[in-house]
């Protein structure tokens, strides 16, 4: 998957916009019924408005010629009644048609929202999260107005275009002939419109989602920019994103902005053509003047429909390359899914196997090479070795965060590809070095994993780490809010709280990934008692640099060049006196000096 940064375009996939009207119909169906009845109140609101002018004529040809005074009374009366019902029946139409819309933009979001939780690490790595964030809100809010006036203005207008025609037509052919004689042109005009105008809407919404990952990026990291003193390049560049997005924007709304005035021209010069020709057939005797009154009552109720019409194929060409951004997601397909014959995973007992596991990840080179071993249940396993020598790439495949790319890793025997993953990852637990805390409670934080477990049990877990002492210190105990990552708390009451959340969820296979690397020596000593209560009767995977934390582990791997190179209990390797040995001398006379 090709990468995005935040000064990067995103490359979107142009599809036509048949596939694209089809595609959004979707969407529509479950409210077939409900469009149904809002369409049939338009038409019943539309009547009315046809039947507006006619009344009018008749009351003028008819009634007044006559002096019939009760007659054009009662014709009065007829349209208050009438335009009264039709404006009931219109309050009633919006409020469906806002329903409608509400929910069908509810379920869009959600859609892909679920989606992109199920797609894999690679998606997240190869583009920034404001980037993702921009069309989960951005280009979804940007259908609003593209299903509002697909319901209220595209079916309806064209058949109250249909009536009016026909209402025309009955009035004199003549007329009706010279009124619609510039639709085509105009049809050709906005046309050649579109073509330039979708292109410059596409350009805007990359220059957006790039500003959108600019912000959540400096917004995200904004103790470096202090700390640096960078807010005023920061600034600079911001304004850099603004500007591009201004002159985008710009460039997409002059061509859009040129719809109206063709539509109103267009309408303009028919109603000037319609009077003269009008004025000439009344002058002739050939129609009444009531008749052209009507006519240019129903030739201005002509055009509306058409400018209706025009909004909504604006809307639409504005609208289309939101749609392309949410497809492009929609379209993604999850690297890592549940195979066609996956099984439920049964409770684990903890034998875990690595099966000339090899690994590489896109255009990349290798990551690991025949990595062979077995660890039997209850064991505690730790891979140590260089930055970068493979040890979380190890742990990350055992996860199935990744898929390997030769090989297979077997948990109780299983291929854990043939296995559905909801079923496995609920019994594994992983801590990172980078503690991610939600924003809320510590409560709701440690619950978080097993979301049916007691008040009491949180605490119970919070107790068996020792983070129970420093929380009911805080200003409201486990009801405090931790704000976003969990930035009220130091990086060792993170990890405090992170362990009582594994051992909360109580995996069968517990992975510990630097976990204790932002634990300061004293705290170390507070958990090490949690820890061991944690590691108990679970197969555990332990990835450390500092040595002095895994001497007691059943089995010490040493990871280089993505090889396993060495394997064994501390004793033997240090007897052995070969790489293992090596980093362990070499951090303790590093230590030494330090002190």
């Amino acid at each position: 998957m090709a990468r995005n940064t935040i000064r990067k375009d995103e490359n979107t996939t142009r599809r036509s916009k048949k596939e694209l009207i089809l595609r959004l119909s979707v969407y529509l169906k479950p409210y077939k019924k409900e469009s149904a009845i809002v369409i049939g109140l338009m038409l019943f609101v539309m009547l009315c408005s046809v039947l507006n002018p006619y009344l009018l004529e008749i009351a003028i040809d008819d009634k007044v010629a006559n002096h019939d005074v009760m007659g054009l009374l009662e014709i009065g009366g007829v349209l208050l009644v009438l335009n009264l019902v039709a404006w009931a029946v219109s309050i009633i139409r919006w409020k469906k048609i806002y329903s409608i819309n509400n929910n069908i933009l509810l379920n869009i979001r959600r859609e892909l929202y679920t989606h992109i939780q199920d797609l894999s690490f690679d998606f997240f790595d190869s583009r920034p999260v404001g980037k993702i964030l921009a069309r989960v809100v951005g280009d979804v809010n940007a259908l609003k107005n593209l299903f509002n006036q697909s319901i209220q203005l595209l079916i309806p207008q064209l058949l109250n275009l249909a009536l009016l025609s026909i209402a025309m037509l009955m009035l004199n052919v003549k007329l009706a002939l010279v009124c619609i004689a510039l639709l085509p042109i105009l049809a050709i005009a906005m046309f050649c419109i579109e073509i330039f105008s979708r292109r410059r809407w596409e350009i805007y919404r990359k220059k957006r989602s790039n500003l959108n990952a600019f912000t959540h990026e400096e917004f995200s990291g904004v103790k470096v920019v202090q700390s640096f003193a960078k807010e005023k390049d920061t600034n600079d560049e911001f304004k850099h994103f603004v500007k591009n997005l201004k002159k985008s924007w710009n460039s997409a709304v002059r061509l859009n902005d040129m719809f109206w005035p063709l539509v109103e021209l267009s309408a303009g010069i028919a109603t000037v053509i319609v009077f003269s020709v009008g004025y000439k057939l009344v002058i002739s005797g050939e129609i009444a003047i009531g008749t052209l009154i009507a006519f240019s009552m129903y030739a201005g109720m002509f055009w509306r429909p058409i400018m209706n019409l025009s909004s909504f194929y604006n809307t639409l060409v504005t609208n289309l390359s939101a749609a392309d951004r949410i497809f492009d997601i929609l379209d993604v397909k999850p690297d890592i899914k549940d195979a066609e014959d996956a099984e439920k995973m049964d409770k684990i007992n903890g034998k875990v196997e690595f099966k000339n596991v090899g690994f590489a990840y896109e255009e990349g080179a290798d990551v690991l090479r025949d990595v062979n071993f077995n660890v039997e249940p209850g064991e505690r396993v730790a891979l140590v070795g260089a930055t970068g020598a493979g040890k979380s790439t190890i742990v990350s495949l055992l996860s199935r965060f990744y898929d390997v790319t030769s090989g297979e890793i077997l948990v109780d025997g299983k291929d854990i590809r043939k296995v559905k993953l909801e079923s496995f990852r609920n019994q594994m637990g992983i801590m990172l070095q980078d503690t991610f805390l939600f924003s809320t409670t510590i409560m709701e934080n440690i619950r978080y994993g097993r979301l049916d477990a007691t008040d009491e049990e949180v605490i119970a877990a919070a107790k068996a780490v020792d983070a129970h002492e420093f929380i009911i210190k805080l200003e409201k105990g486990y009801d405090t809010e931790v704000n976003e990552r969990g930035s009220r708390l130091s990086l060792g009451q993170r990890q405090l709280v992170s362990f009582a959340r594994a051992l909360l969820a109580n995996p069968r296979i517990l992975i510990l990934d630097e976990a204790t690397s932002n634990i300061d020596t004293q705290t170390e000593r507070l958990v090490q008692r949690g820890i061991e209560k944690l590691l108990q009767g679970r197969t555990s995977f332990v990835i450390a640099h500092r040595l002095s934390t895994i001497r007691d582990c059943d089995k010490i791997m040493v990871v280089e060049g993505g090889r396993i190179i060495e394997s064994g209990n501390h004793d033997e390797l240090i007897t052995k006196r070969k790489a293992y040995y090596g980093l362990y001398s070499a951090q303790y006379e590093f230590l030494n000096e330090g002190a």
